[in-house]
């Protein structure tokens, strides 16, 4: 009987362990997925929010040490006091602007008002990273992908007159449908979002939805590379579908 006792015990002990290594490990992908970059668009703008803390510590530190030097020349030495209140100071300086400002996620409202070509290619790639944490493993594989091809298409529209037909369509699917893709599958209530509705689940829905998107943006960044303006058109079914339609009408059923 204490064999067996100390047996189960043990048997219990190692599945405990099991499930604390795969929570962990969960854990971290998920922190990774959270905040890995998808494009060079969304990793300049990291960066340029990075290099903005880091002249905000130096003008920070800059104005400290300024300000004890000309007390320590005023009052013939700063002492004991002065020197921790210094240090102190810097601590802070550095655990505040090392932490903000941070990078400010734009809202859905923002991508639709965006006309730079290249801002909203940053843009929305930051908006859909910050996205992913609540998206099932098949659509985060998209939107990474997702994020490479939007780069290639910012550096098409660059080229493009903003005016130009072509432009405001291609914008209209890179701020405006893509988005709501998302947004519509979000609303749906987590626990319902795997259950099959008219032979579909809303997450194999997002899925499906995200991939023709995927091919669109690629279809127009080929036409776009080939100059061939004239003949670039968003394909009627692809702007009517209203991607995520059929999860947004399981959302209203529920």
């Amino acid at each position: 009987m204490v064999t067996e006792d100390l047996t189960s015990r043990s048997d219990r002990v190692l599945d405990d362990a099991r499930a604390l290594v795969r929570d962990n490990r969960e854990g971290g992908r998920h922190r990774r997925v959270a905040t890995a970059p998808i494009g060079r668009g969304s990793s300049e703008l990291r960066r340029g929010n990075l290099m903005k803390r880091i002249k905000l510590i130096a003008l920070a530190l800059f104005a400290i040490v300024a300000a004890s030097s000309i007390a320590g020349v005023v009052l013939n030495g700063i002492g004991f006091v002065g020197v921790m209140v210094t240090f102190l100071a810097i601590v802070a300086a550095v655990l505040i602007f090392g932490n903000y400002p941070k990078v400010k996620i734009p809202a859905r409202a923002d991508l639709t008002r965006t006309q730079d070509a290249k801002q909203l290619v940053a843009r929305t790639e930051l908006w859909l990273e910050h996205q992913r944490p609540a998206l099932p493993a098949p659509a985060i594989t998209l939107v990474d992908q997702l994020g490479v091809q939007l780069d290639a298409l910012g550096l098409q529209l660059a080229h493009v007159d903003p005016s130009h037909p072509a432009a405001q369509e291609t914008r209209q699917l890179v701020g405006e449908y893509l988005p709501e893709t998302i947004d519509t599958y979000r609303r749906i209530p987590d626990h319902l979002r795997r259950e099959a509705r008219g032979g579909s689940t809303p997450d194999a829905q997002l899925v499906e939805s995200l991939g023709k998107i995927s091919q669109e943006i690629d279809h127009v960044t080929r036409q776009l590379a080939e100059g061939s303006l004239d003949d670039l058109a968003i394909r009627t079914r692809f702007l009517d579908y209203k991607y995520g339609g059929a999860a947004a009408e399981d959302s209203k059923d529920i």
